[in-house]
Order: structure tokens, then C-alpha cells, then sequence
């Protein structure tokens, strides 16, 4: 190329990038000029304005809609285990108190004055004068000093002040969640129906202290609550105690994929009779408390000399034995327990030959170890004369296998659809 015609290219670009900017700042020049006029003015102010709005409003859908969440469920589902942890607290103080015959020591119900125990010695002085009217004290502890008095009064007082708290944690966190929008339609009635289930129970402790406050002049027998309150009471904070574990335990463990087979639905099936019939050994155990049946025959698998006792069917009508014959009642929890012992070992057995998710095996198999650990805690119970400490542990035994049974309901539930 010679050198003028580079002359003459160079010359061409230059005119060109300067009249292509000449252009652009003239284009600027007139928008800023036309931006001035009032009308377009005022129509872009009222586009962006609506453009922010909208954005917003989008916003906001998009957060509701993520109320209810994954993250909400988890914290409903800690708060709903961690509930259930605190009943499980007051079903194996209920117990222990039971054990060392504390629950008859406050004889007055009041939701906050007793909040605060006695402090000075006077105070001390008039609740121990209070007890001293009722039959307890006439029967079995008119020996009794003002410091023994004083253990048992802390005993039942640390029972009830539990029992507040479990109240408060249910309750409480119900109207924070409920007021930011944790819940689902379905989960609002779970929790106020909880709630109210909470309220129950503490009405319902008061009326089965209430009957073994009762003057009873036909009787000089140890004072005791009424076995049938007692059961009703230990009843309701399982089921309690059931309904919130098995809430809880569906928010956090996600659903397995498992194919509807017909053996699946036969486990399945299976597992919930065993949980029923775990349940309902639970549930004996109370009327075993109740009537201190556990005292009448320490030997074990034989009732004394013989596998059916004479005193079996001693009262009449025949019906009443059931929950009123100590032999009886003795009687049937072992069976009941026995039986619970054989559906677990079935339930584990039919499962090893299943395809199932590692975390459902798990659980089942822990039911079968805690099973078997559970009777031989039942029977060694039994053969020491029932020690406080060991029949504790027996009781909390009976929480904890049906716990698991529980976890292996969540573990084999249905996805919802």
C-alpha cells in the first residue's frame, strides 16, 4: 500500500469516530432536553413508582409462600422433641414420687400460690399441720417428724412445679410460632389440641391426688390414690407424650420411597399392633403402681408354687378382678409384657427378610434389644421386692421401648400424597 493511500484511510476513520460522537452527545443533549417536559416527567416517576411496587409485592408472595418451610419444620419438629423429652421428665418423677408415697403431702391445689415452697418454720409448721388432718398421716406416718415431712413435701412440690414448666414450653412457643406463621392448617389444630391436652392433665393429676385425700371409715388400709385415676392420668401423658414424639420425629426424618408392597403393608401393620400392645403394657403398669401388686408374688415365671394362682378370680363379679385384684392385675401385666416381648421378636424377624432403609432397620432393631433389656429389668424388679431406684428404671424402661416404637412408625410411614 503506498503512502497516501494510508494518508487518505487514516484521514476517512478520523471523519468517521468524529461524527459518530458528535451524534451521541447531540442524541444526550435531546434526551436531557426532552426529559424536562413536566408530562414525561411525571409519567416515568409513576412507571418506576409501580415498577417498585410490584417488585415488592412479588417479594412479599414469594415469603409467605416460604412460610411454612423446610427450616420452620425443623425448628417446630427440635421444639416438639424437645417437649416430649420434658414429659417423659414428669412421667419418671410422677413415678418416684409414687415410689417413696410423696404424692399425698400437699394437700392443696393452687396454680400459683404453691409455686413458692414454705420458707420459714412457722410456714413449715402449718402445712405439716394441714397434712396431719388427712389419713396418711393417721395411718401410716403419725410418727412422722418435720423433717421427713419436708422431704416428701419437695418431693411432690418439684413433681408439680414440673408439670408448670411442661406446660409453658408447650404453650408459649405455640403463640410465638402461631403469630409468625410456622404452622400449616393441619399443624394448628395438632398443637392446640396438645395444648389443651396439657391443661387436662393437670387437672386430672389434681382429681387422682384428691381420692387418696378421702376419709375412708370403712377402711384402715394404707391410704392410696384410686388405681383407676392413676392409670388415667399415667395414660393421658403417654398419649401426650406419644402424640408430640411422633409429630416431632415426622417434621424432622424425611419420608422413605418405599415401594406399597404387600409385605411392606404387612410390617407395617404389624408395627403399629405391637406399638398398641407396648402401649397397653405401659398402661397396665399403672394399676400394678396403683394396688402395690407388684409386692404380692416376687417369684418369677412362677406366681409362688404355682403358673395360675388360686386368688386369681377371688373377687366378684369376675369383671373386677381386672383392676382391683392385685394377683390379677399382677398376672396380666406379665402376660401383657410377655406378649409385647414375642410380637417385637415377630416384628424383628419378619423384617430381616425386607429390603428396607438403613435407619428403619436400625430402629427396629434397637426395639428388640430394649425389649428384652426391659423385661429382665421387670423381673429383677420383681425378685428384689420392688427397690425404688430399680422399679425408677423399670418405669423409664417402658418409655423408652415405646419411644422406639414409635421411631419405627415414623421410619415405615406412607408419603403423603
Amino acid at each position: 500500500m503506498t503512502l497516501a493511500n494510508r494518508n487518505t484511510s487514516t484521514m476517512l476513520l478520523s471523519s468517521l469516530r468524529t461524527t459518530i460522537f458528535c451524534s451521541c452527545r447531540s442524541a444526550g443533549k435531546g434526551f436531557q432536553h426532552s426529559s424536562r417536559s413536566p408530562q414525561l416527567r411525571h409519567w416515568l416517576v409513576n412507571r418506576g413508582q409501580s415498577t417498585i411496587a410490584g417488585e415488592a409485592g412479588a417479594s412479599s408472595a414469594a415469603a409467605a409462600s416460604r412460610v411454612p418451610n423446610a427450616a420452620t419444620n425443623r425448628i417446630l419438629g427440635r421444639w416438639l422433641l424437645g417437649c416430649s423429652g420434658l414429659v417423659v421428665g414428669a412421667v419418671v418423677l410422677g413415678g418416684v414420687t409414687r415410689l417413696t408415697e410423696s404424692g399425698l403431702s400437699m394437700v392443696d391445689w393452687h396454680l400459683v400460690r404453691e409455686m413458692k415452697p414454705p420458707q420459714s418454720r412457722a410456714e413449715w409448721e402449718a402445712e405439716f399441720s394441714k397434712y396431719q388432718q388427712f389419713p396418711e398421716f393417721k395411718i401410716m406416718n403419725h410418727d412422722m417428724t418435720l423433717q421427713e415431712f419436708k422431704f416428701i413435701f419437695y418431693m411432690e412440690w418439684g413433681h408439680r412445679m414440673w408439670g408448670r414448666l411442661v406446660g409453658l414450653a408447650y404453650i408459649l412457643p405455640t403463640i410465638y410460632f402461631w403469630r409468625k406463621g410456622y404452622f400449616t392448617r393441619s399443624m394448628k389444630g395438632k398443637v392446640l389440641g396438645l395444648c389443651g391436652f396439657v391443661f387436662f392433665q393437670g387437672l386430672l393429676g389434681w382429681y387422682m391426688v384428691k381420692s387418696g385425700l378421702e376419709e375412708k371409715p370403712e377402711s384402715h388400709d394404707i391410704p392410696r390414690v384410686s388405681q383407676y385415676r392413676l392409670s388415667a392420668h399415667l395414660g393421658s401423658a403417654l398419649l401426650l407424650y406419644c402424640a408430640s414424639l411422633s409429630t416431632g420425629l415426622t417434621l424432622l426424618l424425611p419420608a422413605h420411597k418405599l415401594a406399597e408392597t404387600k409385605r411392606l403393608m404387612q410390617l407395617r401393620r404389624f408395627a403399629k399392633g405391637t406399638g398398641g400392645l407396648v402401649f397397653l403394657t405401659a398402661l397396665s403398669g399403672a394399676f400394678v403402681a396403683g394396688l402395690d401388686a407388684g409386692l404380692v408374688y416376687n417369684s418369677f415365671p412362677k406366681m409362688g408354687d404355682r403358673w395360675i394362682p388360686d386368688d386369681l378370680l377371688a373377687f366378684s363379679p369376675p369383671l373386677k378382678n381386672l383392676f382391683e385384684n392385685p394377683t390379677t392385675v399382677q398376672f396380666d401385666h406379665r402376660i401383657l409384657a410377655i406378649s409385647s416381648l414375642t410380637a417385637i421378636t415377630g416384628l424383628y424377624l419378619f423384617s430381616r427378610r425386607m429390603m428396607l432403609p438403613r435407619r428403619a432397620k436400625i430402629a427396629i432393631s434397637l426395639l428388640a434389644a430394649m425389649a428384652y433389656g426391659q423385661v429382665a429389668l421387670g423381673i429383677s424388679t420383681l425378685l428384689l421386692y420392688v427397690p425404688t431406684s430399680l422399679a425408677a428404671t423399670h418405669q423409664s424402661g417402658s418409655v423408652a421401648l415405646l419411644s422406639l416404637a414409635i421411631w419405627v412408625l415414623a421410619e415405615l410411614r406412607k408419603i403423603p400424597k
